[in-house]
């Protein structure tokens, strides 16, 4: 499986991140641990949704829609 999950920061309101992996506990626990040099500063994290694709090409294309204008809109209205 392939999921694209979108976390928020504790520390930090309003930080919100988008990515995509296969093992979804593994990279949020790399996100609080410091692993991701675009989340490392905004630690720890928070798990918001997450939404699972058997399609590797499908689950990238919806994270890149979602850090697009339209995505970011509907992201902000459906899924935070």
């Amino acid at each position: 499986m392939y999921y694209v999950y979108l976390i928020e920061s504790l520390s930090v309101q309003g930080e919100r991140y988008v990515g995509m992996t296969t093992d979804l506990k593994q990279r949020l626990r790399e996100h609080n641990q410091g692993k991701s040099s675009h989340t490392t500063k905004f630690s720890p994290w928070k798990l918001i949704t997450y939404l699972a694709f058997t399609d590797r090409a499908k689950a990238e294309a919806f994270e890149r829609y979602l850090k697009s204008g339209s995505g970011h809109a509907f992201a902000r209205k459906r899924l935070w």
